[in-house]
């Protein structure tokens, strides 16, 4: 199982630099007081798409929308989202590449092993 420093590694720079509110070499750019949805659910988000294995985005995003958003400042008891509904959370927005990224950071470290 890869580390959480791989992982983060793996995500910064497939991520971080695509990023719109970063400055394009995986700086961040979001506002002072305010952090990165992806960054401050970073250990929820490893273990959410490790619990799941689909072809389909669906289970993961069902996972996350359990699992971190409901535990998520941005998120009213009811389930919604002001920071998601307006494009401005980066987790969403990137959610599917992020599954990604930490699927094939997984492939890589099984297949150093």
């Amino acid at each position: 199982m890869p580390t959480s420093e791989e992982y983060w590694e793996a995500l910064q720079q497939k991520i971080c630099a695509k990023c719109i509110d970063g400055d394009g070499t995986g700086a961040c750019l979001i506002a002072p007081g305010s952090d990165c949805a992806m960054k401050r659910h970073f250990p929820q988000i490893i273990e959410t798409v490790n619990a799941v294995f689909s072809p389909s985005i669906e289970p993961y995003v069902d996972q996350l929308r359990k699992k971190v958003c409901a535990v998520c400042t941005g998120q009213s008891p009811e389930g919604a989202c002001h920071v998601r509904d307006e494009t401005e959370c980066a987790l969403d927005r990137y959610f599917p590449l992020i599954v990604q990224v930490i699927e094939e950071t997984q492939l890589k470290n099984r297949l150093k092993t």
